[in-house]
């Protein structure tokens, strides 16, 4: 098993958005793996967007089911003084109280819509994302007080989601759209055919067995038509065995994790990078 260093790159422009399973930590042995992205950049399982960020490419394909975030990426591309005005004034609102008030707000704006994602995101409990079954977001709060971070760059992150192509849209159809000489990165919810733990059991409900067998057939596709695949999952024999034929290449990473509220499964955990073209 292979470790990885943290170590990025000075110019690396800072997700805006803390993410479970967020890649920001693999960011300086995919930039190595990737190379010159020819095509599109093409993801479509964006969470926090760290892969993406970190290489800007110039033209780019990001989507995701969830429909929140997709808006606030939107937001941030059309409106990025408004967002930071937003954020400035709930950071200096902050508190238990003021947190959950928020929480329970509908706003109709957009702007303000986006804004709460980000705030909440910020200081909830480990940037955790989880609705309940009415969609309503439950995650409570977390030690993080600060809704206005250093790396902050608003404008720049606005500049770079400019040259992208946002979508909300099942991943099957996102990657069923790339072609010959683009690039799929591919990070899905991680979920193993055996031995649920933690939140790959959680996940089960997000993106089932069945969905992993889909992911696999649309990366099999695209790599047919000569799009580059680089997709990430868990290192569990259930998935070894899933792409063991597919002709792509299987190399097990470590990292650290420390997301589970169980500290049992805390620690090192090892993932999975899958590689073709």
């Amino acid at each position: 098993m292979t470790p990885i260093s943290s170590i990025e790159s000075t110019d690396q422009l800072v997700p805006f958005l803390k993410w479970a399973g967020g890649k920001r930590w693999l960011v300086p042995y995919i930039r190595e793996t990737l190379g010159v992205i020819e095509g599109r950049y093409i993801e479509p399982f964006v969470g926090s967007g760290a892969v993406y960020f970190a290489l800007r490419p110039h033209r780019a394909v990001l989507a995701d089911i969830n429909e929140t975030l997709i808006e606030t990426y939107r937001c941030v591309r059309d409106h990025p003084s408004e967002i930071e005005k937003l954020l400035v004034a709930h950071d200096g609102e902050h508190s238990k109280d003021y947190y959950y008030e928020v929480r329970a707000k509908s706003f109709d704006d957009r702007a303000a819509r986006a804004a709460q994602f980000i705030y909440l995101n910020r200081t909830c409990w480990n940037g955790l994302y989880r609705v309940n079954k009415k969609g309503e977001f439950n995650v409570p709060i977390g030690t993080k007080t600060s809704a206005v971070l250093k790396t902050d760059d608003w404008l720049r992150h606005s500049e770079v989601l400019s040259g992208a192509l946002l979508g909300v849209q099942d991943f099957e159809v996102t990657i069923d759209a790339a072609e010959a000489g683009d690039l799929v990165f591919a990070d899905p919810p991680y979920t193993v055919k055996h031995n649920f733990n933690g939140f790959i059991k959680y996940n089960e409900s997000l993106f089932s067995w069945d969905d992993q067998v889909r992911l696999r057939d649309a990366l099999v596709r695209a790599h047919h038509r000569g799009a580059r695949v680089v997709a990430t999952n868990a290192d569990h024999q259930s998935i070894h065995e899933l792409y063991e034929a597919s002709g792509f290449e299987l190399t097990s990473l470590e990292r650290a994790s420390v997301l589970s509220g169980d500290p049992a499964y805390r620690g090192r955990f090892g993932e999975l990078l899958i590689t073709g073209g």
